[in-house]
């Protein structure tokens, strides 16, 4: 076959077609990765219903299709959950007799959306881990430090119209619930603690400054169960970061910067409680609180929720409980699921927790470059599942967004390289 007869016409306009077809994908992915950003910055913008992290979502969507973003086999656990647990809520959804079916069908619209994010997530994260990591984790960042800032400013009357991010006295930023905004601002605190631990000296230092202001921010909150998760969740990526990934120079390092730590942490504290307002509200949230004991209390109200749950299979609808005989709802996720969901979605709720918490713990005991990431997103999830046997956290978004990480992540230690790859690369 001659030259003339491989190259004509034709194949210039094939090519042509190709390179049009690849420059546009090109610009697609772009706009697409810029989306999932400005998604994932919404987060702390829940002030209002539906919020805009909803209708960002929506936009991200049609164009994870035209990007042609990959669908994994690794993580249609999480997809398989999300069509299981839908009859069986829509089911117990009927079962309100205070409520309206639209509320209650809506309240189910919302969780089912939630999980819906996780599979995305998940799927999203799972190809090109490092680069969209880096991506989720910078917008995330971003979104707890600017949340963190008004509501220390707010708590400590530095700006206008103060009052507008303080609920009962406490910081809550843009969020509807301190109780939510505390948490909030626990994972990309770990990621920087996580870099203060094993990152280049510039960029511990810088690491170190977002840590000290999430830790102000989490503080200001005055969740004592966000007190806890961030203290908890601290300590795990220490002794992670120590046992999995420090070298023998850098346990010397992290043992020293623990000590160092603790001490700035403590000045911070001391200098917060030297301010009299705050020394006093501190001291009554570090208190034993009225509404945790008596037969209507937190725990005496969660005993009678067991026993509710316990006789009633089909659950009795999402938010019923507070029509009953106590007007609170029992502040227990895992309780919660059963009245909202019934038996069968209140199982696929436990197997969601179990299931992530298996991926997550077990891909830590994988060597492979991409468990530094996997280190701060157990730490925080861990405590979160514990912190949620005393707080609602069935419609907090950033607990989805966690779950998809997870499994994420957990796909690409499964089925990623496993060859040696720079620290820096890896560190978010």
């Amino acid at each position: 076959m001659s030259l003339a007869g491989t190259i004509g016409p034709d194949s210039f306009k094939i090519g042509s077609r190709r390179l049009g077809r690849a420059y546009l994908r090109t610009k697609v992915q772009v706009l697409f990765d810029f989306l999932v950003g400005f998604w994932i910055f919404t987060g702390c913008l829940v002030f209002v219903e539906p919020s805009p992290y909803e209708v960002s979502f929506l936009l991200v969507l049609p164009f994870a299709f035209l990007a042609g973003m990959g669908v994994y086999r690794s993580t249609l656990g999480l997809l398989a959950m999300f069509v299981a647990f839908i009859p069986f809520a829509l089911i117990s959804a009927f079962q309100a007799r205070v409520l309206s079916i639209t509320d209650e069908i809506t309240f189910v619209i919302v969780t089912a959306f939630l999980l819906l994010t996780s599979y995305f997530v998940a799927n999203y994260v799972a190809e090109q881990t490092a680069r969209r990591m880096r991506l989720v984790m910078n917008a995330y960042t971003a979104a707890a430090l600017i949340s963190a800032v008004i509501g220390t400013l707010a708590y400590l009357g530095l700006m206008p119209s103060a009052d507008t991010f303080l609920l009962y006295g406490r910081a809550k930023a843009m969020f509807n619930d301190p109780n939510v905004f505390g948490p909030f601002l626990i994972l990309p605190a770990m990621y920087a603690l996580q870099r203060v631990l094993l990152g280049t000296s510039r960029k511990a230092f810088w690491a170190g400054a977002v840590y000290m202001v999430l830790f102000i921010g989490v503080f200001a909150s005055f969740s004592r169960a966000a007190w806890g998760h961030f203290a908890f969740s601290s300590l795990i990526v220490l002794v992670l970061c120590f046992w999995l990934e420090a070298r023998a120079h850098e346990k010397v390092r992290i043992m020293i910067l623990s000590l160092v730590g603790l001490g700035m942490l403590a000045v911070a504290l001391g200098g917060l409680l030297s301010i009299p307002s705050v020394n006093r509200l501190f001291e009554t949230r570090a208190a034993s609180q009225n509404y945790d004991s008596g037969e209507t209390g937190r725990f005496g109200r969660q005993g009678y929720a067991w026993e509710l749950a316990i006789a009633n299979p089909l659950g009795i609808g999402p938010r019923e409980f507070s029509f009953m005989r106590v007007s609170e709802l029992p502040h227990n996720v895992y309780v919660n699921v059963l009245h909202a969901y019934g038996w069968g979605g209140g199982a696929v709720y436990y197997l969601l927790v179990i299931l992530t918490l298996w991926r997550g713990i077990a891909s830590l005991t994988k060597p492979s470059p991409y468990r530094l990431m996997m280190i701060p997103l157990v730490a925080t999830y861990t405590m979160l599942v514990g912190e949620s046997a005393i707080i609602d956290s069935d419609h907090w978004r950033h607990y989805f967004l966690l779950v998809g990480l997870i499994w994420g992540v957990a796909s690409a230690i499964n089925h990623g390289k496993r060859d040696p790859v720079p620290r820096y690369a890896m560190l978010i």
